[in-house]
């Protein structure tokens, strides 16, 4: 059993957690070069906190994944502390024994996953199996606890998770996803149920699921990443270390209250931020990023900033994550914004429409391409492509001051995966009077006339105006609020970045930043 352990936890190549394939983007497997970097800086804070002691030297300090996918978190602390742990438990099979029965614990977010961390950690899907390196287990699943939790429905979804019902409520041969570790008022007493009413943990590492389908209603998803965040955080651990997606830092469906405790309570004192998702993640692509955060329990201040852009390290620097409403990620934007900012004017936000501006869904049909078919006109995208066409005045029951004016409809979403230069938004229409469209846009104006609308359109396209809007918009989608720190323009002429860069007072090396930053954008009618 001894040779066992020995040849199952020691580092060896090729390793199968890094080719492993995810299931979704929901749940995002780390890669093992990913977890040891977190692994790193958690090291790095206990010991700056034990005295320059090592946390893997430590053979009473407990540590839970709550949210384990692939087990990659458990096994490769467990590698840590075998070596650590050398000189005080010399006999390797006690020491893996002791290491694995009352140091490190998990909780498997579905039954397959629970089996493959149990595979990752023990060696073995059962913790007591013959091929397994524990030998101190008298259950299968060790410290690796799964078992089926139900939602809780209320008006057809989930009290807790938001889950829509039309979705989740399955039998027990399908996966519902209902996490057991947000699926409780009382995260203590149920973390008490599975380990033991006196468990307490030192540290929480992990990645959890970002979010489940349909949760926020219609197509939408609903993100969850936040609720484990919080979960967690209850526990009191001495550390937690989470992966999170980097768009909570400045937008998100309900997220306020969330940023607004991660800003201001002091504890996040590590943050480090991928713009590009791939970066961190090799073959895992979706908009805003990704990173990861370490919360410090007995320890409060500035927190230590680190920020890949694209694939460019920024070198690290002590941030207040509350300066402004939402996390602006890169220190030579906020000197930017923060010069645009001290004119004190008003914002876009005051002639910028909400979501669905008209009512009409982007997949509404009720429209007719011949002009006998409705007495507006109505821009809208079928099948990816912008189309027009006509329909009637009277389906028409929102935002009805609209309809007669010039306008400007600004696409309501663009992604660009985290390229660099970027476009941030994609091109601008220019409405005629007696127009309407579908939510795959919003809608700027009034204006009096056509010449204001195309002056708007100048602004739109200019680098420093799409530069601001970047700062708030970190997924594919631009909602009103992104708006809120560009300012308000006379639209009795056309501009040019040449001249904001001068009523901003924006030098030559902020500008070289903005134009590094953002891609060219033609004004000119398409």
């Amino acid at each position: 059993m001894i040779e066992q352990a020995s040849f199952a936890l020691r580092g060896r190549n090729p390793d199968v957690l890094t080719c492993i394939a995810n299931l979704s983007n929901d749940e995002v497997f780390t890669p093992p070069e990913f977890a040891n970097r977190m692994l790193d800086t958690l090291a790095e804070a206990w010991a700056a906190d034990n005295g320059g002691a090592s946390i893997w030297a430590d053979s009473s300090v407990r540590f839970l994944d709550p949210f384990t996918k692939s087990g990659v978190f458990l096994r490769e602390i467990a590698k840590r502390l075998i070596a650590g742990l050398e000189t005080e438990i010399p006999d390797l099979q006690t020491r893996v024994d002791h290491i694995l029965t009352q140091q490190v614990f998990g909780i498997g977010i579905t039954r397959l996953t629970s089996l493959l961390a149990r595979r990752s950690l023990y060696c073995s899907k059962h913790a007591t199996g013959g091929h397994s390196v524990a030998t101190a287990f008298t259950k299968d699943d060790g410290n690796i606890w799964f078992e089926r939790t139900e939602h809780s429905w209320k008006n057809d979804k989930c009290e807790f998770c938001g889950a829509p019902r039309a979705i989740f409520d399955r039998g027990p041969e399908l996966e519902n996803h209902a996490y057991a570790f947000i699926h409780t008022n009382d995260i203590k007493a149920r973390l008490g149920e599975l380990f033991g009413a006196d468990m307490q943990f030192d540290v929480i590492i992990g990645n959890p699921p970002y979010q489940l389908k349909g949760g926020g209603g219609g197509s939408n998803d609903s993100s969850i990443y936040q609720l484990f965040a919080e979960q967690a955080m209850d526990l009191e651990p001495r550390f937690l270390v989470m992966v999170i997606p980097s768009r909570w830092l400045a937008g998100g469906r309900d997220m306020g209250a969330f940023r607004q405790r991660m800003f201001t309570d002091g504890h996040v004192r590590e943050l480090v931020d991928y713009t590009k998702m791939s970066t961190a993640f090799p073959g895992v692509d979706f908009e805003g990023g990704v990173g990861y955060f370490l919360w410090n329990r007995e320890n409060s201040g500035p927190c230590r900033y680190t920020l890949f852009q694209g694939d460019e390290q920024l070198p690290t620097v002590e941030r207040k994550l509350d300066e402004h409403d939402i996390f602006v990620r890169d220190t030579r934007a906020l000197a930017i914004l923060n010069k645009v900012l001290s004119k004190d004017e008003s914002t876009l936000e005051t002639i910028v429409s909400g979501d669905t501006p008209f009512g009409l869904a982007t997949n509404f049909a009720d429209y007719s391409m011949s002009e006998t078919g409705g007495a507006l006109s109505i821009y809208l995208t079928v099948k990816g492509r912008r189309t027009q066409g006509w329909v009637d005045d009277d389906l028409i029951r929102k935002n009805r001051q609209l309809i007669a004016g010039w306008k400007v409809l600004l696409p309501e979403a663009y992604g660009e995966r985290g390229a660099i230069p970027a476009m941030v938004l994609g091109p601008p229409i220019v409405a005629v009077p007696n127009s309407v469209c579908t939510q795959t846009y919003l809608v700027a104006g009034p204006f009096e006339s056509e010449f204001e609308a195309q002056n708007f359109k100048s602004y739109y396209c200019t680098r420093l105006f799409r530069f601001l809007v970047s700062l708030r918009k970190i997924t594919q989608h631009a909602l009103r609020s992104t708006y809120s720190w560009v300012p308000l323009q006379a639209w009795d002429r056309a501009w040019t970045d040449e001249m904001l860069y001068e009523k901003y007072g924006i030098d030559q090396d902020e500008i070289a930043y903005i134009e590094s930053m953002i891609r060219p954008m033609a004004a000119a009618d398409e």
